[in-house]
């Protein structure tokens, strides 16, 4: 007992002292862009109340809302209702959108339903770091697959997303006829190379920690009008290597998605949960499982899918060289064509 209370310690500590290096190097951050631009440039945001037109688009499908236990989540769908289910679950900061390419290329085969997950988009944001779990995380797409009339889908995740999907395959098997995740590693792998003492993704996970602290994680989010979504996307290191994939338009609709009241304290407080209420997979992974991975990830170095064949039974792994992080929208043909395969489309 007294060994278990000295390991909880360590490691509030080890988070309490890596979120305040990140908050020092974020404060850092904000300090030399005020100093560059002037207050009025970087303190300045505004909420987006209009939909963009490149998220009305009728090609990407139709839009709705579905009534869960909990919460009320936003979707597109398209393709027709009389095919099976592929639904799609999408990561930080991102939304529903994020799928746009993948929905346009298997509408003719799918019922293609894509969501925005509790805290994005117009989807409600429940209030409390409690009540986005990955647990709960998890139930929401289970509900949402009966919601929608279906008993199974194919479930096609990425980033945040993907860490849900791999606790629904193990919480739900029987409502994943395959797994589709994308740049998330198995979460018990992932645990296994951060005690192994794997630095690097330590110190890439740096925003991990930092999104423990209240109020200044948003308040960086903000500042240059939502300036997280075109860093994130267009950045040198994590953004997009193919940048002609992410538009002006596009950066606009991720802002949209964003800039909902509360949106980002739902967005941020995946990560505040995921620390207090961490996943809990407890059993191998029996459905067939495709991973893809953009070789190019800043925020989540490839080396996490080594191990990975001890959790998952049926595993393929293709990676995508010269792809970001944002892998299914930095090279769609490529991702597509992947799924195309494993999904015995071609």
């Amino acid at each position: 007992m007294a060994r278990g209370l000295f390991a909880v310690i360590v490691q509030a500590l080890f988070t309490l002292t890596y979120a305040l290096f990140g908050a020092l190097m974020v404060s850092f951050g904000i300090l030399v862009k005020t100093i560059k631009k002037g207050p009025k440039a970087v303190f300045a945001w505004h909420d987006r109340e209009k939909m963009p037109e490149c998220m009305q688009n009728p090609e990407l499908g139709t839009h709705g809302f579905l009534r869960l236990k909990d919460v009320r989540l936003h979707y597109v769908a398209v393709g027709d209702e009389d095919k099976p289910l592929m639904l799609m679950v999408h990561g930080f900061p991102e939304c529903w959108y994020s799928w746009r390419f993948q929905m346009m290329e298997f509408k003719k085969d799918y019922r293609v339903v894509a969501i925005d997950q509790r805290g994005y988009g117009t989807s409600d944001t429940p209030i409390g770091v409690a009540n986005y779990s990955v647990k709960k995380l998890a139930a929401d797409i289970n509900d949402v697959v009966a919601s929608l009339g279906y008993s199974s889908c194919i479930l096609v995740a990425h980033d945040w997303g993907g860490a849900v999907a791999w606790q629904v395959a193990d919480s739900y098997p029987d409502t994943v006829d395959k797994l589709i995740v994308m740049n998330i590693p198995h979460p018990r792998c992932m645990m296994d190379h951060m005690l192994a003492g794997y630095w690097q993704q330590i110190l890439a996970s740096w925003y991990i920690f930092f999104f423990q602290l209240p109020f200044l994680p948003e308040l960086n989010c903000k500042i240059e009008d939502y300036g997280i979504i075109k860093g994130t996307f267009l950045s040198r290191e994590m953004g997009l290597k193919n940048r002609e994939n992410m538009t002006a338009d596009d950066i606009e609709a991720f802002k949209y998605s964003t800039s909902h009241k509360g949106n980002l304290t739902g967005m941020i407080n995946y990560y505040r949960a995921a620390l207090r209420y961490p996943s809990k997979i407890r059993s191998t992974i029996t459905t067939p499982t495709l991973i893809v991975w953009g070789d190019q990830d800043a925020a989540l170095k490839v080396k996490l899918l080594e191990g990975t064949d001890k959790y998952v039974s049926d595993l393929k792994v293709m990676i995508v060289p010269g792809a970001s992080h944002w892998v299914q929208q930095d090279a769609p043909a490529v991702v597509n064509g992947h799924m195309r395969d494993f999904l015995g489309l071609n």
